[in-house]
């Protein structure tokens, strides 16, 4: 890869073909995906209902930009709304950080004041959206960021109770990760939930869930915030929205609804038909049953992990099909030998393996996928406890 930016570290693994949970390499191997496509893939590689429609519009037509009204678009922005249980209208983007950009920009435009988000929050990688990550190791390389941004620390209610008395009228809008995606799948606790909430009565401001990640059925909930009586101004979603190609969405609800106006916002390429097409198959899919399915599946998984030996995990956190497994080892080694094994992880805050299977997995690939990450762990344990065996003898 002489010629790409070296950002990412991939899987040294070239791919032949990939269908349901498995991705199968040129070499004829066979490998469980265990996080979709960091999310994207809710009914897994190569679903039949979203390739067939994609296939039907790209034979219509691929792209017409945003001079031309795709009927498709009002469609899915109306089930997304419908999900809210509120009205609103959407502006259509490309990724999540484009949907979390739009939500700030909504934000500077409605409200002057500060912005407050949390440590461990991950909202993008632009400029702006990453002035409200909560990561100083990414931000600290491109500082300067956008001013008046407060990161205070996650679930910390004492913490967020004193900003609020000294400058909780300076606030113009909150930024929330119900579930941290990138941050170790920890869950928003239901005191600091109610605290934002009635803050955002007393002070006034604007509260944006970010659910790129979390929405869209994942945590067995259409939107992770439901789970929490939490009432957002604007929700971003992406990652699955588009059946597998780049489609996000910024939902302004209610009284801010018409904050974009005439020549406010844009984009060239959203919302691209083709996505348009995938998102109305998947949104079709996420009936009240299936998500209701996605919570008993999270249950299950849970208790499957729980069955591992104690000393293989640490902790479980996350909700529904979006769980992270806390462990005790090199995960860089427990990375290698999972992929040996044919089992494909990611791992987030260095030690935290997250899954995010397809929302459609069976109970039987559950297993499966449970299975190969006991056998990994026990295989990375051995070696630790026979390296500490070789070298208490040494000593």
């Amino acid at each position: 890869m002489e010629h790409i930016c070296q950002v990412y570290k991939p899987f040294p693994i070239q791919i032949d073909r990939a269908r349901g949970v498995y991705i199968y390499s040129k070499d004829g191997k066979r490998y469980f995906d265990s996080f979709s496509g960091i999310g994207v893939l809710a009914f897994g590689h190569g679903d039949e209902d979203i390739k067939k429609v994609m296939i039907e519009k790209m034979e219509r037509y691929i792209h017409t930009s945003n001079f031309f009204f795709d009927e498709d678009a009002e469609e899915v922005a109306e089930k997304l709304v419908k999900k809210t249980g509120r009205t609103g209208r959407v502006f259509f983007a490309n990724s999540g950080a484009e949907a979390n950009e739009a939500a700030l920009k909504a934000v500077k435009k409605l409200r002057k004041g500060l912005i407050v988000s949390f440590e461990k929050n991950f909202h993008g990688r632009t400029i702006a959206t990453l002035s409200l990550t909560g990561f100083e190791n990414l931000r600290k390389p491109f500082e300067p960021l956008v001013p008046e941004v407060i990161i205070l620390p996650y679930n910390d209610v004492r913490s967020f109770e004193f900003f609020l008395e000294k400058r909780g009228t300076e606030i113009a809008a909150v930024f929330v990760e119900c579930i941290q995606g990138s941050g170790g799948l920890n869950v928003l606790s239901k005191d600091i939930a109610r605290l934002i909430m009635q803050a955002k009565i007393d002070f006034g401001y604007l509260l944006v869930a970010d659910e790129v990640q979390s929405g869209l059925g994942r945590t067995g909930k259409f939107f992770a915030y439901q789970h929490f009586d939490l009432q957002p101004d604007i929700v971003t979603v992406a990652k699955a929205l588009g059946g597998g190609l780049p489609l996000s969405a910024a939902l302004f609800l209610d009284e801010v609804k018409d904050v974009f106006g005439y020549s406010d916002h844009g984009s060239t390429f959203a919302p691209n038909p083709i996505a348009l097409a995938g998102a109305k198959v998947v949104l079709s899919k996420l009936s009240d049953d299936f998500i209701e399915s996605v919570a008993k599946k999270g249950d299950f998984l849970k208790k499957e992990l729980l069955k591992m030996t104690p000393r293989l995990i640490q902790k479980i956190k996350g909700l529904g099909l979006m769980l992270g497994v806390e462990v005790g080892v090199d995960t860089n080694f427990l990375r290698q030998t999972a992929m040996k094994n044919g089992l494909l992880l990611n791992i987030v805050s260095n030690n935290i393996v997250r899954l995010l299977p397809a929302l459609n997995i069976t109970l039987e690939e559950i297993k499966e996928m449970v299975d190969l990450l006991e056998r990994s762990l026990d295989e990375v344990n051995y070696g630790r406890d026979h390296a500490e065996k070789v070298d208490s003898s040494k000593s």
